[in-house]
């Protein structure tokens, strides 16, 4: 029930922050956020939510593959590493358009889905509930 559903927002846009809380809010999610990848990942430890929204371009280009590695691949994490991370941003290519599966990177990096912004809130929704429900 999304009602006792926690989502981690981390993302620097503090306006990006604020709509996305408003709209979960609405909908009867927690919300808890960051606005670094360092952080998102001490919130995670503290809030262990259902489900991370996470941006790639914040420290630096590439923040949020790093967070979603570190999630999924480091031991310090490997409590969380099968915490669903819908990962959002301004690059219209996915993370596997952006790095070929002969990279090696794809398996390592890809969160479980890719949404671009602005947001399609409906969408959004569909798949953070879909996320929930697996």
């Amino acid at each position: 029930m999304t009602s006792k559903s926690k989502i981690l927002l981390i993302d620097d846009d503090r306006d990006f922050l604020a709509s996305v809380r408003s709209v979960l809010e609405s909908h009867g999610y927690t919300v808890v956020e960051a606005e670094t990848g360092k952080d998102g990942l001490q919130k995670l430890i503290e809030h262990k939510p259902d489900v991370i929204i996470l941006d790639i371009m914040m420290e630096s280009l590439t923040e949020g593959y790093s967070v979603n590695y570190a999630i999924k691949h480091l031991d310090d994490y490997k409590e969380y590493k099968r915490t669903p991370i819908i990962m959002v941003s301004s690059i219209e290519s996915s993370p596997d358009e952006r790095f070929p599966i002969s990279d090696g990177y794809v398996d390592v990096i890809s969160p479980n889905y890719y949404m671009n912004k602005p947001l399609d809130i409906p969408a959004f929704l569909d798949v953070l509930e879909k996320v929930i429900q697996e």
